[in-house]
């Protein structure tokens, strides 16, 4: 394995890390935004709307300029931003700079989410072997350690913005450097996509359009329905109810971790068809639990389960359009804030109308829905994860020292 590949495959994990803190920073501390700035009840469902909206928004723009721009570029200046509107979200004083702030975090994080699995997707083709969900255990470590400092800054009372500038500080610098080894591979060549041509074909990525949608109804329910479940369903303590989203990050971290040696040994349909199940497990097992530690038990098990179905999504695009894989990953990505949009609301309202316990049968049954589409992650027989892993590189791709 070249030199290149692997300091692009170490910066680019640094690039997923700091992009997991920085979103952990940001969503772990909205009540604490939502007082600096006074914002309403009525009206914050509006603000956290609007990021995943403009992302999206973000996603779309990057297919057309990845066209033109490499994604190595688009990522290393998408990145600055993101931290710098996570500072002035922290920073401001007025509604209208928090609009401001959020709305550019939203358009800067859809090209950041897209550029960043773009380079992952083709920096696993050309290792020939499973490494996405590496990237993706660096994105959860960061959020481990985004979600513990903002859980500090909690406690001990701190302003928002003395919170953010000491990460803000630490990490775009290091990201500044570490884009310089960056590396951009090359499309497969169209001989390789037996007769599908070069472009996006959208009614075959449609099964992992809606993989991706339901796995983020599933990670929304977690991240913003945890703690309210715990307390007031499961009645437990407000200090416990603080842990589930941690518990889910850490196992989604280990399961990060260990899953492309699973993808290696397995294949990737039976690494997702496990994962699925054992999500909906964990659904489950949140649904009926009798008390707050069987809850936790719960939440343990989404995040091994979860973990293993975005990373394998976007490695999945890849193998599809092997061609056309940075214009298949930014459609795919759009379906990220789709079920993150759809997820929170969902439960809410179902929780409210309805039950909570009830809520959680919902992304279980959502989720399940990925057996029906767990071929769609096999591999051709001709590529890599095929049944066997290439020895050796084959294509090392373009540096983007020259940008």
């Amino acid at each position: 394995m070249t030199d290149v590949l692997r300091r692009g495959r170490a910066s680019l994990a640094f690039s997923f890390f700091a992009q997991g803190a920085t979103f952990a920073l940001l969503v772990t501390r909205i009540p604490a935004i939502q007082d600096r700035y006074g914002v309403s009840d009525a009206l914050l469902p509006v603000f956290l709307a609007a990021v995943p909206v403009l992302a999206g928004v973000g996603s779309v723009t990057t297919e057309q300029l990845v066209k033109r721009i490499r994604p190595s570029r688009l990522l290393r200046w998408s990145q600055p931003v993101v931290l710098l509107a996570l500072l002035g979200a922290g920073a401001g004083g007025h509604i209208a700079e928090l609009a401001v702030a959020l709305g550019a975090f939203g358009l800067a994080v859809g090209a950041l989410d897209a550029s960043m699995n773009m380079l992952g997707v083709s920096l696993q083709r050309s290792y020939g072997r499973s490494i996405m969900l590496s990237f993706h255990a660096a994105y959860s470590l960061g959020g481990i350690l985004g979600a513990s400092l903002a859980w500090a800054g909690a406690h001990w009372h701190l302003a928002l913005w003395v919170s953010y500038l000491p990460v803000v500080a630490v990490l775009l610098p290091a990201a500044l450097v570490g884009s310089r080894w960056y590396v951009d591979g090359g499309p497969a060549p169209v001989a390789e996509e037996q007769g599908q041509g070069a472009g996006v074909v959208f009614k075959l990525l449609l099964p992992l359009c809606l993989v991706m949608t339901f796995a983020y109804i599933g990670d929304s329910t977690v991240s913003n329905w945890s703690a309210k479940y715990l307390k007031d369903v499961l009645g437990s303590s407000e200090q416990l109810a603080t842990v589930p989203y941690n518990v889910y990050m850490v196992t989604t971290l280990l399961g990060r971790t260990i899953g492309d040696f699973g993808v290696r040994r397995f294949g990737a349909v039976a690494v997702v068809r496990l994962g699925t199940l054992v999500a909906a497990g964990g659904f489950a097992v949140v649904a009926s639990a009798p008390g707050a530690w069987v809850g936790m038990l719960g939440f343990t098990l989404l995040g091994l389960g979860l973990c293993v179905l975005v990373p394998q999504t976007f490695a999945a695009a890849g193998r599809l359009f092997p061609g056309a894989s940075d214009a298949a990953i930014a459609r795919l990505n759009i379906f990220n804030y789709v079920g993150f949009l759809i997820g929170s609301p969902l439960v809410g309202a179902l929780g409210d109308g309805w039950s909570y316990r009830g809520a959680m049968l919902v992304p279980m049954v959502l989720v399940l829905v990925t057996l029906v589409y767990a071929r769609s992650f096999a591999a051709q027989p001709d590529r890599y994860g095929g049944g066997h892993e290439r020895p050796r590189t084959a294509d090392v791709g373009r540096g983007s020292n020259g940008l």
